[in-house]
């Protein structure tokens, strides 16, 4: 791992971590909300019932959390499911009606929580694009 991929990766696996966390115990109706706006973006999860999504919810954002903070998962690799995530965080935000104003993009007050989501996807580039280093050959 990079030097500074450390701040990138600690900053936001601790954040997507302790979302993971707090969703372990969602109630039915949180869980079917969440579902309802994920199934903009993948329309087979309301297929699922609504506790067993809030469960395969919170596993999956745990366990990208964990390959952010975990510094033998390579920083491509967890950029490329951290890029998959907030793509699909992002894509949900622009799906949703009234969370951006008539252009399509920009957010609404209501939207902006989901907007600010964006630094996500920009964080995933960096990993993503960032050059593997150099090893010097010894002669």
């Amino acid at each position: 791992m990079n030097l500074s991929h450390i701040p990138l990766r600690l900053v936001t696996g601790a954040f997507i971590l302790n979302s993971g966390l707090a969703k372990r115990n969602l109630d039915k109706e949180s869980a079917a909300g969440l579902q309802a706006m994920g199934s903009r973006v993948i329309p087979q999860i309301s297929a699922l019932e609504p506790e067993r999504f809030g469960k395969l919810l919170s596993y999956a954002e745990t366990a990208l959390g964990l390959s952010l903070l975990l510094p033998f998962v390579p920083s491509r690799l967890a950029g490329a499911g951290l890029a998959a995530f907030s793509g699909s965080l992002f894509t949900m935000y622009l799906k949703t009606p009234g969370f951006t104003l008539e252009d399509g993009i920009r957010p609404s007050p209501q939207g902006t929580g989901f907007a600010k989501d964006i630094w996500m996807l920009g964080i995933a580039v960096a990993l993503i694009l960032d050059p593997k280093r150099k090893t010097m050959k010894r002669t």
